[in-house]
Parts: structure tokens; C-alpha cells; sequence
């Protein structure tokens, strides 16, 4: 879909009409500079405080969920995954208290939505860099319907909502989706690719181009992907947060919660 020019909106405390019947036609939105870059640099600053505590301690898991490290571009180590975010540092804790994110809310079309903070992974970053030692320099393609039945739970609405904390033109790589995949059948779901293993660009593919502090949202049962930088080192770094927008009943986890059999292949993902 190379010639597939995509509106790119603000997010307000409630979504409009053009933006609810994008979302439904074609999976995802993107907004424009959720946060300024002062915000962003407070963020980026939590970040890296979680990941001193965390590499001095070598915590391995949080709340049951694995941690992802690997080395940044001067070969030190670093957190490439982070899980439950939010409940290590006050301003990330802070940041999900954002009202506007309530307005997300509409696009689950379900009772009881709210930002699962404790839930599932928590606020999850991730850190790619494209590095000879890197742990985490791209995703193969995948939707998020096999974490729900790896869960007991039938497929129904789910987001994934991306605070965009560095710039990401598609040179860097970045998210690459399948618009309109989200209303795919069962088949399509499920054996359109090869999950995780498939990194092949599809003809179909569109890049969502970011800046710092942009917010994505997308719809996790379209294919998406993770494509590799074209660059190595510095130039390639790209850090997302991810926020938890969940409905159902409310299940928190715990120091002592198991590990979900499907995170237990986490560091398959390079």
C-alpha cells in the first residue's frame, strides 16, 4: 500500500466521529505529539533509572513476566524489554493517569475498559537497537489473538497503544501493520504468516512514521511487525511504551505470579 497516505490526528478527551470510522475501517490511528518533548525527556530519565536498578539487581522476572536484556551500542547492558513499568518509577506511574486515555476506551466496544496497570504485563517498553550484540532489533509478524487462548479467554477487541519515545522514520524500521486485517476470518488469523518467524515485507504493509511523543493505537489482531533498522548504533535506537488498555474482569498479578507459557519463548525474538 505504498501509495496509502494515512490522516494523522490529535487526541483530545474524546475521539470524533472521522477518527471512531477510521479506526473501524482500517485498524489503528495515529496521533500527533501526545506528549511535548520535555515529557518525553522525564520519561526517557525513569527509563533509565528502572534499568540501573534492574541490571545492578539482574532481576530476571517482574510479576512472573521476563525481562529482556541485551547490550546498547557502546556494549553495555541494557533492559530491552521492560514489564510493569509503572510500578518502578513515579513518573511513569504518572503518566498513565493521563485522562485521554479514557477516550481510547470507545474503540474496545466493552464494559469495564480501563488501563490495566497491574494487569498482564503492565506498562511495557521496549528497546530496539540494531547492534552486532543486540537482543532486540526486530519482531517477525503476529497478531495478539494466540495470547488470549493461551489465557483461556475468546479472541474479542484488544489495543495495542504506543507512546513513541524517540522519532522513527521508516529507514529505522519500526512498526510496519496490514490495514483492515483486524476483520480477517479465523483462517486469516491465524495462517496468513508464519508468528514471529516471518519477517518478509508484504506488499500490503504501510510504516507508521513517528516523532517523539507520538501515540499509536492499533488493533492487535492485525498482522503487524516490527522491521529492522537499515542503520546500526545510535541512529537506530527506538524506545516505545506501551500502555495496557484491557477490559474484562480484573486480574492483577503479583511477585509470585507463573510465568504464561507463551513468555517463556521471549528471548526466541531477535
Amino acid at each position: 500500500m505504498k501509495d496509502f497516505k494515512y490522516p494523522i490526528f490529535t487526541l483530545g478527551y474524546e475521539l470524533t466521529p472521522e477518527q471512531k470510522d477510521f479506526f473501524e475501517e482500517y485498524g489503528f490511528l495515529h496521533f500527533r505529539r501526545f506528549i511535548n518533548e520535555e515529557a518525553v525527556q522525564q520519561i526517557i530519565r525513569g527509563m533509565n533509572e528502572i534499568q540501573a536498578k534492574w541490571v545492578a539487581e539482574n532481576v530476571e522476572k517482574v510479576n512472573g513476566v521476563p525481562i529482556k536484556y541485551g547490550y546498547d551500542a557502546d556494549g553495555s547492558k541494557i533492559v530491552q524489554r521492560f514489564a510493569f513499568a509503572s510500578q518502578h518509577n513515579p513518573v511513569l506511574h504518572e503518566f498513565l493517569q493521563d485522562k485521554r486515555f479514557e477516550a481510547l476506551f470507545a474503540l474496545m466496544q466493552e464494559d469495564n475498559c480501563r488501563v490495566g496497570e497491574n494487569e498482564k504485563d503492565g506498562l511495557v517498553i521496549n528497546h530496539y537497537i540494531n547492534t552486532d550484540k543486540s537482543e532486540f532489533t526486530q519482531m517477525g509478524w503476529h497478531t495478539d489473538a494466540p495470547r488470549d487462548i493461551f489465557l483461556g479467554r475468546k479472541i474479542g477487541p484488544m489495543l495495542n497503544v504506543g507512546l513513541h519515545i524517540d522519532a522513527c522514520p521508516a529507514t529505522n524500521g519500526g512498526l510496519r501493520l496490514i490495514p483492515k486485517t483486524h476483520k480477517q476470518g479465523w483462517y486469516g488469523l491465524f495462517f496468513r504468516k508464519k508468528y514471529f518467524l516471518d519477517n518478509t515485507p508484504d506488499p500490503e504493509e504501510i510504516a507508521l512514521e513517528s516523532q517523539a511523543g507520538d501515540l499509536t493505537v492499533h488493533d492487535g489482531r492485525l498482522w503487524h511487525r516490527v522491521a529492522q533498522s537499515t542503520v546500526k548504533g545510535e541512529q537506530s535506537r527506538r524506545r516505545v511504551m506501551y500502555i495496557p488498555v484491557i477490559s474484562g474482569s480484573y486480574q492483577p498479578k503479583h511477585a509470585n505470579s507463573p510465568t504464561p507459557f507463551y513468555q517463556k519463548f521471549i528471548n526466541l525474538v531477535k
